[in-house]
C-alpha cells in the first residue's frame, strides 16, 4: 500500500467522513473515473459546464459547478451574493462595497461561517437562541431576520440542520421579499436524497454540498447549485481566466439573461478550484448515489453496523439515513482514549453523554471484524 511506502500507517475511521480522519473511502468506479480521467486534457470551463448539467438535473437547481469542498463552495457563494455579475465588484473583492451584510440567526454560527468573512461578507447575528442556553424556548424569528435586512445586506444566511429555526421556506420569504438572495450551507445534509432539491425548492437561491461525505465522492470536492446568474458569478470568479477576452465565451449553462461586460480578473476563489479528477469523480459519485434507493442506503449501512455489533457483543443501532451504533462503556472517555491508542477513531460527539458512536459512512469491509473486537475489549477494560 501506498502509505507504507510512506511510513504513514493506515487508521480504522469509525468517526465518520471527517476531513481531519481523510474522509471515506470511494467506490471503485469513482476511482477509476478519476484515473482515467486523469490520462487527458480537457477545457475546464466545458467540463464544468458538463457538470453544471448533471448538477442541475439532481439539484433542480438552474446551474451548479464543483468546487474544492464545501468550505470553498461557501466561499464562491458568499463572493457571488457580494459581487453579483459586477466585474469591478469582483476584482475589489475582498473589499466589498456597502452591501457586504449577511444576516443569520445568532444560534447557526458556527467555525464554517469564516468562509463569508474570506470573501469580504460581514455577519450580522440576529436573536437569542434562548432554546439552546436553557433560559427559554424562544430563537429568533423571520421578522426579526426581516427587520435586520437594509440596503447593506449582501444576503440572508441559513444553516441547514434539522433543529434550524427559523424554517427555510419563512426565511425564503422574508429574503424574497427584501430582494436579496438566500444562501444554504447544508454541507451534511445528504442522506436522504431528496435534499439534493429540499432546499432549492424550498427557496435558496445558492446551496451548497459537501461531495466527500455521503455522496462518495473525493473528499476534495463540493457543489455549489441555485440560480444560473449567481452561479455564473462564482464560476468566473473561480476559473483560470488567463486569455485574450476575444477567445473566452461563457457557456449556456451559465450564461443566463445577462454576462459581465469584461473578464474580471482571477477572482477571490481562485484557491476553490477542482481538477479535471474531481469533478470526474464527484459526478460518477452524484450519478450512483441519486441512483441508489434511500432505504437501500440504509439497509447496507445498517448491515455493516449488525456486524460490528456482533463482534463487539454490544450496542445499540439508532435508526435515521444513517444509522449509528452507540454503545455505553462505563467510562466513555477512557474507552474512546484506548480504541485510539490502537488507531481507531469512534466519533466524539456524544462523549459528553457518556456514548460512544460509530459511525459506518468510512468503514471498509476489512475492518469491521478488527473493530468490533476493539470495541468489545474497550467495553471491558474501561475504568468504572
Amino acid at each position: 500500500m501506498i502509505f507504507d511506502d510512506l511510513g504513514v500507517t493506515p487508521i480504522i475511521n469509525a468517526a465518520g467522513t471527517n476531513t481531519r480522519l481523510s474522509g471515506g473511502m470511494m467506490h471503485p468506479a469513482v476511482t477509476a473515473a478519476m484515473a482515467e480521467a486523469a490520462t487527458a486534457c480537457v477545457d475546464i470551463l466545458e467540463l464544468q459546464a458538463a457538470a453544471s448539467r448533471a448538477i442541475a438535473e439532481a439539484t433542480g437547481a438552474e446551474a451548479g459547478i464543483v468546487t474544492a469542498g464545501a468550505s470553498a463552495a461557501l466561499l464562491l457563494g458568499a463572493a457571488a451574493c457580494l459581487a453579483r455579475l459586477d466585474t469591478a465588484a469582483m476584482d475589489a473583492l475582498p473589499e466589498a462595497g456597502e452591501r457586504r451584510d449577511f444576516v443569520m440567526a445568532r444560534s447557526q454560527r458556527n467555525m464554517y461561517d469564516r468562509a463569508l468573512r474570506v470573501a469580504g461578507g460581514r455577519i450580522v447575528e440576529v436573536g437569542i437562541p434562548d432554546r439552546f442556553s436553557g433560559a427559554g424556548v424562544r430563537d429568533a424569528s423571520a421578522g426579526e431576520i426581516a427587520a435586520a435586512i437594509t440596503p447593506r445586506t449582501a444576503a440572508v444566511f441559513w444553516v441547514a440542520q434539522p433543529w434550524s429555526e427559523p424554517s427555510l421556506p419563512d426565511i425564503a420569504r422574508v429574503a424574497r421579499d427584501a430582494g436579496v438572495p438566500l444562501l444554504v450551507d447544508a454541507a451534511a445534509q445528504l442522506p436522504p436524497a431528496g435534499n439534493l432539491r429540499r432546499f432549492i425548492a424550498e427557496g435558496a437561491d445558492l446551496v451548497c454540498f459537501s461531495g466527500g461525505k455521503a455522496i462518495g465522492g473525493p473528499q476534495s470536492s463540493g457543489i455549489l447549485a441555485g440560480r444560473r446568474d449567481l452561479v455564473c458569478s462564482a464560476l468566473l470568479q473561480m476559473l483560470d481566466l488567463d486569455l485574450p477576452e476575444t477567445q473566452f465565451r461563457l457557456p449556456p449553462e451559465f450564461a443566463g439573461n445577462a454576462a459581465p461586460p469584461r473578464l474580471p480578473q482571477h477572482g477571490i476563489g481562485r484557491s476553490c478550484k477542482a481538477g479535471k479528477e474531481e469533478v470526474v469523480g464527484l459526478l460518477v459519485a452524484l450519478r450512483r448515489f441519486v441512483a441508489e434507493a434511500d432505504a437501500d442506503r440504509t439497509a447496507r449501512l445498517r448491515a455493516v453496523l449488525e456486524r460490528v455489533r456482533a463482534a463487539a457483543g454490544a450496542g445499540e443501532i439508532a435508526q435515521g439515513a444513517v444509522p449509528l451504533l452507540l454503545l455505553r462503556p462505563r467510562d466513555a472517555r477512557a474507552a474512546e482514549a484506548a480504541l485510539r491508542a490502537q488507531r481507531i477513531h469512534v466519533n466524539q460527539g456524544r462523549l459528553r453523554e457518556g456514548l460512544l458512536v460509530v459511525n459506518p459512512l468510512a468503514l471498509a469491509e476489512r475492518d469491521l471484524d478488527r473493530l468490533g473486537a476493539a470495541l468489545a475489549q474497550a467495553m471491558q477494560d474501561a475504568p468504572g
